[in-house]
């Protein structure tokens, strides 16, 4: 059994068992990169354009024809992500809007049906490999606006699809909706995340407040945490605040949202000093994906100092995020923000 590369130096440990060596890599890690890139980043109106802007499904679609992610460059990320001090890179392999950066048969909204004709993940996946650093995987669970049968506003509440009107004709009718397709479309998109590339770090699950707000013993999550531990031992599961509470790491956006009185955000975070814990924050205040608007008013190297110095004294890894400009390349805002906190990292250790 070869063993990942990001857990070569708990070899022993992983022999015995995989998971609990990677719970002992990702106490270790602390700081990661974040990566939000997607067909919304062509608009650079925010990730949630075709949600906010009631964007209609095959309108939304038409972006993809001009996707070519001429400028992601897996090993320039890579290399930034090390020369930032970085043990960890998170990439959105599918957003909201359901478009997927890998290659995929469950659906054909996915690069390689447009001018790109790349699979990014797997450049990803050979970049992270080489460095060893993790490779964690984003996957949109609880929202989807593109998918006929996914979550629905009739028996989900507001919040889980756009506000169509006239409603949109892509999507199931109530009477026609059934949860267990999205449910089998998400369990494929997955196994292939595991079964085609290697060794992964962590599936990072997102749209939680979706199930929340409904009936969540429908998604079956157990199931879908059981069927990715089968597939690789190793591999970490996430789903922000918790939603069944048996994720390896909870991973709520911003902070902790310790002290809250609202149930619904607090998740399953409690006050044990042994729980895994990451917290998710942007370099563009307001947008995770690429937003022109916010030009110039990123993260300084200051401000991202007092967010490790943060994390430390909390006890959780930081994962920090930066948009892909339309074309794929970073932010030249953000990265030589990061490569300066790498610099002071090395220098100083962390704060």
């Amino acid at each position: 059994m070869k063993i990942p590369s990001y857990l070569r130096d708990l070899e022993p440990l992983y022999r015995q068992d995989p998971r609990h060596a990677a719970r002992a890599w990702f106490r270790q890690a602390r700081y990661g990169l974040f990566l939000h890139y997607g067909l919304y980043s062509l608009v650079g109106r925010h990730e949630w354009v075709q949600y906010r802007e009631k964007i209609p499904v095959a309108e939304y679609a038409k972006l993809a024809a001009s996707f070519t992610a001429a400028r992601f460059d897996a090993e320039r990320i890579a290399d930034c992500a090390v020369a930032a001090g970085m043990r960890y890179i998170n990439l959105t392999t599918r957003h909201h809007d359901s478009f997927c950066l890998f290659r995929t048969s469950a659906t054909e909204f996915q690069p390689l049906n447009t001018p790109c004709g790349r699979d990014l993940v797997a450049e990803l996946v050979a970049a992270c490999e080489r460095r060893a650093l993790g490779l964690c995987l984003y996957y949109s669970h609880g929202r989807d606006w593109r998918h006929p049968h996914a979550p629905n506003n009739d028996r989900w509440g507001g919040g889980a699809r756009p506000e169509y009107e006239p409603p949109e004709p892509a999507y199931a009718g109530d009477t026609q909706h059934n949860l267990q397709h999205y449910l089998d479309f998400m369990t494929a998109q997955i196994t292939e995340l595991l079964t085609q590339y290697g060794p992964v770090a962590a599936i990072w699950l997102d749209g939680i407040g979706v199930p929340l707000h409904g009936d969540a013993a429908a998604f079956r999550c157990q199931e879908l945490y059981d069927h990715i531990h089968r597939l690789q031992p190793q591999v970490l599961v996430s789903y922000k605040q918790g939603l069944t509470g048996t994720e390896d790491f909870f991973a709520p956006e911003q902070g902790l949202p310790a002290g809250t009185q609202d149930a619904k955000q607090r998740g399953r975070i409690s006050g044990d000093k042994n729980q895994l814990l990451e917290v998710c924050t942007t370099m563009c205040p307001g947008s995770w994906g690429y937003m022109q608007a916010m030009s110039g008013r990123h993260l300084r190297a200051e401000q991202v100092w007092d967010k490790l110095r943060e994390a430390g004294q909390q006890g959780y890894n930081l994962l920090l995020n930066t948009g892909p400009l339309p074309d794929g390349g970073l932010d030249p805002e953000d990265e030589p923000v990061l490569r300066a906190v790498g610099d002071r990292l090395r220098k100083e250790g962390f704060p």
